[in-house]
């Protein structure tokens, strides 16, 4: 008698990313990328969603329609944007589904500025004239922590202008040597809003001797796990 075949059970994605309309390099390390990850992702591109339409002072004129679609057949069990200026949204879009959704490394601020004052704190964000108190709910004042990448670096260029070669080591070396012109002493932690800064995060610790929250860390308190540990 023939063995009774079972059907096999698709296990659904770790994560699904709803990743802005870009075609720059996502390397390890990036919230984009599959190689960032333990397990499988699912990736959804949202049409026409470009870094000059979200990263804006002005979130509330973001169009908004195409992540609800996508949150709507997302499959991840944990479900992120690729750009932390959706923070504004972070609120209205959790409400339309039940699993745990990340817009933005920014709201770790609300656990954040229980142990750390905004001088303590340096945010590193792609365009500091952008990113501003409507994008940081109920904690306006650490506007005041805001760093941004010089207009003229290697990484701020290659996304801006959505480049398809990203030289990493160049990268790493400026963003590195940026943040430690700007520190003081009494920064005490640093917390990386841009989803395309993890690749750096080590050598930042290296260099500062501070720790560091981004994307990434979210993703792995809600679901211990699925972050390579090289990026945590």
């Amino acid at each position: 008698m023939a063995a009774q075949q079972h059907p096999t059970i698709a296990m659904p994605p770790a994560v699904t990313v709803l990743q802005l309309d870009t075609d720059f390099p996502r390397i390890t390390g990036d919230v984009g990328a599959h190689s960032t990850y333990r397990e499988d992702i699912e990736i959804i591109r949202i049409r026409a969603a470009t870094v000059a339409k979200v990263v804006t002072d002005t979130p509330v004129q973001i169009d908004i329609a195409p992540f609800e679609t996508a949150l709507g057949s997302a499959k991840g069990e944990v479900i992120v944007t690729s750009c932390g200026f959706l923070s504004y949204w972070q609120n209205y879009l959790a409400t339309q589904t039940c699993k745990p959704f990340i817009s933005s490394s920014l709201i770790a601020l609300e656990t954040l500025s229980q142990s750390y004052s905004p001088e303590e704190i340096l945010i590193l964000t792609f365009d500091a004239d952008c990113l501003n108190v409507s994008h940081l709910g109920q904690h306006k004042a650490y506007a005041s922590s805001i760093l941004g990448l010089p207009i003229n670096c290697h990484l701020r260029e290659v996304i801006s202008n959505n480049l398809t070669h990203l030289d990493a080591d160049l990268a790493g070396a400026e963003i590195v040597a940026h943040v430690s012109k700007h520190l003081t002493q009494k920064h005490r932690h640093i917390l990386l809003e841009c989803t395309n800064l993890p690749p750096y995060k080590a050598a930042l610790t290296q260099q500062t001797g501070l720790p560091v929250t981004d994307i990434l860390t979210l993703i792995e308190f809600e679901r211990a796990g699925t972050i390579h540990s090289d990026f945590l």
